[in-house]
């Protein structure tokens, strides 16, 4: 049975988006074996392989080459973990994640918290107090009670003296 231009047409539009959409990123490998992937051109001395991704469908990238091979396999396998980047909180990273969630919910307000974190928790200050280069946040409870915060120059919560 023939295709007609219509059905031809619907399959054209089918198969059309799994190839738009992709990129290309360049795998660069220097002498002692250390891969690092990036969009822009390798530094000067690291061998260059452009892989294809294409983030529609995932990652798919090119086979490697028959020396990639032949590396591979001379070469002992390392177990390393390598960060490459990290979360900077402007505040020394003292607070893990899992720390910032957890003075969160107990409702508590730790040294190395940012002023952002602290709005998040308590709202806005009833009143802010600067002298110098420190701030403190005051927060009117119920009762005639209040809270204070107290943050450095950098706008990071103090620990108590």
């Amino acid at each position: 049975m023939p295709l007609n231009t219509e059905n031809l047409f619907i399959t054209l539009l089918l198969l059309l988006p799994l190839g738009a959409g992709g990129t290309t990123i360049n795998r660069c490998q220097d002498q002692s074996g250390s891969v690092t992937f990036t969009t822009l051109s390798c530094p000067s001395g690291q061998a260059i392989t452009p892989q294809a991704i294409n983030p529609a469908s995932g990652m798919s990238f090119t086979p490697p080459t028959q020396t990639e091979k032949a590396d591979n396999l001379q070469k002992p396998k390392r177990n390393e973990v390598v960060i490459v980047g990290q979360r900077d909180d402007g505040c020394g990273n003292i607070l893990s994640a899992e720390q910032r969630r957890k003075a969160i919910i107990d409702q508590q307000t730790p040294t190395g918290m940012t002023k952002r974190d602290v709005e998040s928790l308590l709202g806005r200050p009833d009143k802010i107090i600067s002298r110098n280069a420190e701030v403190r946040y005051v927060y009117e409870e119920k009762k005639g009670r209040s809270r204070q915060v107290s943050f450095d120059k950098h706008g990071c919560v103090k620990g108590k003296r």
